[in-house]
């Protein structure tokens, strides 16, 4: 497979390991890059099923521009497509803009849309990823991609269906208005945990806010967050109900 999108910032992606009886592919719709891991090559499908949910997003955003250059809640309407509610829905958990869970709403959406064919599913969209796994799975964290990653949270398979999704001042082309390296969020929906890493990596300004924002992390469990961790130049911490291991050279 060559990659359409060969930059710097999805080099990560020459690192997966795929498991026998698994395919490993790329999707790319317009600006959703989408690289997956399915028992069977879904490609052609899984870009149709992108394409009708960004063409029903576009819609939506044609009548309603301010969902997507709010960075505050926007409340929606009935004529909202379901991928924009759960997305408005998870921004006004943790107050932020409905864009900010674009990624992670996507991934999932994918992922329990072919979940009959391919019960072993992991969808990574930007670096935000849903993992639908019987087996193991371990998802490496790369706040510095020139050093490499050096630590992975590890999900057994009763820990999954789960998201992933990060936030970074340093990496990637998301806005974040913090300074943190990357602050990861653990949870059960992808837009939870997406809108959730932003709300969290806005607070993040420097090394001195690791505690409160670890701190802030902890008080979201209500809201739907298992757990997170947060890295600030050398700094680094973990909360919840998340398994944090060392990735081995």
């Amino acid at each position: 497979m060559t990659p359409v999108h060969a930059d710097f910032f999805r080099a990560y992606r020459q690192q997966l390991a795929v498991r026998p009886g698994e395919t490993a592919f790329q999707v790319v719709v317009a600006q959703s890059d989408l690289f997956i891991v399915a028992e069977r090559p879904l490609a052609r499908e899984i870009g149709t099923f992108v394409s009708e949910l960004r063409r029903e997003l576009t819609a939506y955003i044609l009548l309603h521009p301010d969902f997507r250059e709010s960075l505050t809640p926007v409340p929606v309407g009935d004529d909202a497509p379901p991928l924009a509610r759960d997305m408005a829905e998870a921004a006004a958990r943790f107050g932020v803009g409905p864009m900010a869970a674009v990624a992670g709403a996507l991934g999932q959406a994918v992922s329990e849309h072919f979940a009959e064919r391919s019960p072993n599913l992991l969808v990574e969209n930007g670096g935000d990823i849903y993992l639908r796994s019987k087996v193991e799975r371990t998802v490496a964290l790369l706040a510095k991609p020139v050093e490499g990653a050096r630590l992975a949270l590890r999900f057994a398979p009763g820990d999954l269906p789960a998201a992933v999704c990060a936030s970074s001042a340093k990496v990637g082309h998301s806005l974040s208005l913090g300074q943190a390296d990357m602050v990861t969020v653990v949870a059960d929906r992808g837009a939870v945990a997406d809108a959730a890493a932003t709300a969290l990596g806005n607070l993040l300004s420097g090394q001195g806010d690791l505690d409160a924002v670890l701190a802030a992390a902890e008080s979201l469990k209500r809201r739907g967050v298992r757990g997170a961790f947060a890295q600030c130049g050398e700094m680094v911490g973990i909360v919840g109900n998340v398994e944090l291991v060392a990735i081995e050279a």
